[in-house]
């Protein structure tokens, strides 16, 4: 009679089975949704019956596009998910995505995300020589990519949105139109209301590691970085943080905040880890 009651109960969906949230994914630079394949299957095997949307804009070469133009189109295909999604949705997305996501929690006033998901993404920019830098940027070295990327012309590409360099530290804050503006890094740069539209989250998880090979340093996934000696700051003893210009603090204080490190993940591998996948994202998708 028991294992009866219990079949019933599934077939008719009273507390059995679980409904779980949509996972809207947003990929990085030089990405598309087949990146994703892997990653999609993880979770619809872990919660079957999961709707899991890998938005296709802004793939392959036009991720180079200026980011703001990017977080306007990403709105308005996050936007009807969220409307059919009354109960919330969560967002993971990865690399150059994450700081695309970031800037639509900002801005979408009324989303219902509930868990941001940051797969090993610079949120507090970069500063490096990696493949992708050298691919376009043949001839210049880190140290110099500031004179390309700290003008007009420059943040139409969407690597110097986020380029920071930490020896031109007054230069990033005056010309940086997007990572500066989304730090709260610039006086007065938030628009109202941008700092309660990011608290409407509950967790925010942070997802890195040592050998990333592209994040540079790979502790700007912990929103962590360079001062001007190139040593490594935390997260919490960065200005950002102590001065809670955007919401960081609060959150964190509040529990909402959730580092996840992993060695041995190279960059382009993170979302097809299944390590990764268990311990540090499948947790927050309830």
């Amino acid at each position: 009679m028991r294992m009866m009651m219990t079949v019933v109960l599934v077939l008719f969906g009273f507390g059995m089975a679980e409904d779980y949230r949509p996972v809207v994914i947003v990929h990085g630079i030089f990405d598309g949704p087949k990146q994703f394949s892997t990653l999609s299957r993880f979770i619809t095997e872990a919660h079957p019956g999961t709707e899991v949307e890998v938005i296709d804009l802004y793939d392959d070469v036009s991720s180079l596009h200026p980011l703001w133009q990017q977080v306007q189109g990403f709105s308005i295909a996050l936007t009807p998910i969220m409307t059919r999604s009354p109960a919330g949705v969560h967002l993971l997305c990865f690399s150059q995505g994450g700081l695309i996501c970031r800037a639509l929690l900002h801005t979408l006033p009324h989303h219902n995300v509930q868990s941001f998901i940051s797969l090993s993404s610079p949120q507090a920019g970069q500063y490096g020589d990696t493949r992708f830098l050298q691919w376009l940027f043949p001839k210049f070295m880190k140290r110099n990519i500031f004179h390309i990327c700290y003008n007009r012309l420059g943040q139409r590409v969407s690597i110097c949105d986020y380029w920071n360099d930490p020896h031109h530290r007054e230069r990033y804050i005056v010309s940086s139109s997007f990572l500066a503006l989304i730090n709260a890094e610039r006086p007065h740069a938030s628009a109202p209301g941008w700092k309660e539209n990011f608290l409407r989250i509950r967790k925010l998880v942070l997802i890195g590691g040592p050998d990333d090979d592209v994040i540079t340093p790979w502790q700007s996934s912990h929103f962590g970085f360079y001062d001007g000696q190139e040593n490594i700051i935390d997260m919490r003893k960065q200005d950002y943080y102590k001065e809670d210009g955007f919401g960081l603090k609060t959150l964190d204080s509040r529990g909402g905040v959730v580092l996840c490190q992993r060695s041995g993940v190279k960059h382009t591998a993170w979302h097809s880890n299944y390590s990764v996948f268990t311990g540090c994202i499948a947790p927050w998708l309830t």
